[in-house]
């Protein structure tokens, strides 16, 4: 028997290495030693996609000091995969809504100006291919602080530099690209993203993640002037309309411009991770596949890992159970999409903050009778 065991973190209590791991012990306790387990660490873009890449491709982690949200400078870093070509970045260890108190959050001050940085520490560190986790923002600048830091200049009409911020965009008169990076020409910018939302609008980045980063209603509605506004002079100056572009939207608009000005690609991040990882090899000759993650609802099949790693699966035939922190609303759609079945790792009812010091303990025990019943009913799942 070959069990893949291939989870995403456990946010706030394990990473994805680590809930790989426990699953595998208890896998262990239920099955002889003649049988295989491969345990594949996943991500979907996110938080924890870097770690996962590093971990695959035999890589390494290189700290950085950028800017926080609110120019402060901090502790960040990148990922260098192994082979060397490679930079992963996730924009929210430098740009992210949890490195800034609740009473910090402003959207119209707020910049990715420390997201620039890591890409230049990545250009730096002779990295030509990049993959860009944009989850967790803070901002809603359109990548106007990413382009101040890697050389354009964005001047109001007396000529002078912008400011930091989403509220600063409406002040734009001049786009200058002439100090722009010049080796973002020679890379490529593969954007790890499953938001739909286009640049401005009713569904785009000001209305739908607004709200979360701090905006009141009020502003919400100037943010969004302000991007409409930067996605015009964006038309002039590259010819490109971003304003209706699904995707453009995510990360407060920080999509549309590596669309814009760094000819960026949208690609869904778990298949970005799958592929990377090379998880079909691992599924195509196993008779299981385990996979979790904290929290499953009907989100989940909306490119999240438990679905990705379905989907790989589900090519070669092969079941698929999903150990769940937590079970929400919705989760029938996952078996249209090759899960075979949710489990619940918590064996009574218990408080958030105990279930989360014992997820280690959980996911063992709930792997272990996952296999035992496996094992009951001839591998008929």
């Amino acid at each position: 028997m070959k069990i893949v065991i291939a989870p995403d973190s456990y946010k706030g209590s394990l990473s994805a290495k680590e809930v790989g791991l426990a699953i595998e012990r208890g896998v262990k306790r239920a099955i002889n030693e003649s049988a295989t387990t491969v345990v594949v660490p996943m991500a979907d873009g996110g938080e924890g996609t870097m770690d996962c890449l590093i971990d695959a491709t035999g890589g390494r982690f290189l700290e950085v000091i950028a800017k926080n949200p609110l120019g402060r400078d901090i502790k960040s870093g990148i990922g260098i995969l192994g082979d060397g070509n490679t930079c992963v970045i996730e924009m929210a260890m430098s740009s992210g809504l949890y490195l800034i108190g609740e009473h910090e959050r402003n959207p119209l001050y707020t910049t990715t100006y420390g997201f620039g940085q890591l890409i230049e520490a990545g250009l730096d560190h002779g990295c030509r291919h990049f993959i860009l986790g944009l989850g967790g923002s803070a901002t809603n600048d359109g990548g106007a602080g990413m382009l101040q830091a890697l050389g354009a200049e964005l001047l109001n009409q007396d000529g002078q530099p912008l400011g930091f911020g989403g509220g600063e965009l409406g002040k734009i008169s001049e786009i200058r690209l002439e100090g722009l990076d010049p080796r973002i020409a020679e890379s490529e910018f593969i954007i790890a993203c499953d938001v739909n939302s286009p640049f401005v609008g009713p569904s785009g980045a000001s209305a739908v993640f607004g709200p979360q980063k701090g905006a009141t209603p009020e502003m919400v509605r100037q943010l969004d002037l302000n991007l409409k506004h930067f996605a015009d002079l964006i038309e002039c100056a590259k010819g490109i309309a971003i304003h209706d572009i699904p995707g453009t939207g995510a990360a407060g608009g920080l999509s549309g411009g590596i669309l814009a000005f760094m000819d960026g690609q949208l690609e869904s991040g778990i298949s970005i991770v799958t592929r990377m990882t090379d998880l079909e090899s691992a599924i195509q000759d196993a008779d299981l596949v385990i996979t979790g993650e904290g929290q499953v609802d009907f989100q989940t099949a909306s490119g999240k890992t438990p679905c990705g790693v379905a989907h790989a699966a589900r090519k070669h035939q092969v079941p698929v159970i999903v150990l769940a922190g937590s079970i929400g609303q919705g989760i029938e759609s996952l078996y249209e999409h090759g899960v075979s079945a949710v489990i619940s790792i918590l064996n009574r009812p218990m408080p958030l903050d105990e279930a989360m010091e014992l997820t280690e303990t959980l996911l063992e025990q709930a792997a272990e009778q996952v296999v035992r019943i496996y094992n009951i009913r001839g591998g008929l799942l």
